[in-house]
């Protein structure tokens, strides 16, 4: 199955050798987004639920170049270097989905790129367009 890569040149460029999103057999796979600002692609400074606004921000950017948004969003997996943080970044997370409630996972990892406490991937389902 052939991907075509996806760019949103209002969201943070990749800091790797990946595209910000791909969109293969009717699907749109995200990679993980960080807290980046798109204006410096540097992790922004500031509490965990700045980071979490930002990155929420930068996936709908992403989304959005695929003619997506976070209704069309199936799966979610959210990383956090502390899983404490859980319930605020619940919180934000269910205002920034509205009535969206795609399956979901949330892991606790060592570590982060860019020393990031949250990092957030998505796969949206567009059909054959």
């Amino acid at each position: 199955m052939p991907s075509i890569p996806l760019s949103a040149p209002d969201a943070p460029q990749p800091i790797g050798p990946y595209a910000q999103a791909v969109a293969a057999g009717g699907f749109i796979f995200t990679s993980g987004q960080i807290a980046l600002d798109p204006g410096t692609n540097k992790l922004i400074a500031g509490s965990l639920e700045d980071e979490t606004r930002r990155v929420l921000e930068n996936l709908r950017l992403v989304l959005a170049a695929g003619n997506a948004s976070f209704a069309d969003v199936v799966s979610t997996t959210i990383y956090l270097t502390d899983l404490a943080a859980f319930k605020t970044v619940n919180a934000l997370y269910g205002e920034a989905m509205g009535d969206a409630r795609p399956a979901r996972s949330t892991v606790q990892v060592a570590a982060l790129p860019m020393g990031a406490r949250i990092e957030i991937a998505m796969i949206a389902w567009k059909g054959g367009q």
